[in-house]
């Protein structure tokens, strides 16, 4: 399990070489949510996925059947963040929240005491066949709505990770990298040079002489 956060008085650093599987629970599929009823659930759109996406695909570098939860700030950026690997066995709305909200509670406080959420949780999930919507995928949208509910956040995205690249569900955006074959981008790069430092010497430096010098 990986593990990416930005430290906080009330959360504790998690062990990264532990992990957390979720167990089988033996029900049939019954907490999940259609296609039409996440569209209308007012999820907020993300400002820009393929950064988001990109950010998380490059911290956690997420293979097949492997969930990366992370929470959003005000201005998009990720203030925490927690992969884990999904135990084969059958989808369930009702494991899936409590895999998620176990993985929450580990990384963040909870923002349960404010009146409207000001964070946002969204849920890359990474995995096999192709990006169209599956019932597995509707487990996990129920999965993520409770937990937010439970852990005082907003509902945010619901994104695929596959070897066709990514998709936000229900809202028809995705690209085609990363995808669960391509290498992570380094962040680094997109990352804005530093200004070039002043050139000294000739008039402008005789002017700064002498604005010292008084």
């Amino acid at each position: 399990m990986t593990f990416g956060f930005t430290p906080s008085d009330a959360a504790s650093t998690p062990d990264p070489s532990a992990v957390t599987a979720i167990p089988d629970s033996g029900q049939p599929l019954t907490r999940m949510l259609e296609p039409a009823e996440w569209s209308t659930a007012e999820i907020p759109l993300l400002r820009n996925p393929r950064e988001v996406v990109s950010g998380l695909h490059a911290r956690h570098r997420p293979a097949p059947a492997t969930a990366v939860v992370a929470v959003l700030d005000q201005e998009e950026r990720v203030t925490a963040s927690a992969s884990f690997a999904r135990r084969a066995g059958v989808a369930d709305g009702w494991v899936f929240r409590n895999a998620l909200l176990a993985q929450l509670r580990r990384v963040i406080p909870h923002d349960l005491r404010r009146r409207t959420p000001v964070r946002t949780a969204v849920l890359l999930y990474c995995r096999d066949g192709d990006g169209r919507w599956t019932q597995e995928d509707g487990a996990w949208m129920w999965g993520l709505r409770d937990a937010c509910t439970l852990h005082g956040l907003r509902c945010g995205a619901y994104i695929t990770l596959t070897r066709e690249g990514w998709q936000v569900l229900g809202e028809g955006r995705g690209g085609r990298r990363p995808s669960t074959g391509s290498r992570p981008e380094d962040l680094s790069a997109a990352d804005p040079a530093p200004p070039p430092a002043p050139r000294m010497g000739g008039a402008a430096s005789e002017l700064l002489r002498r604005v010292s010098a008084r």
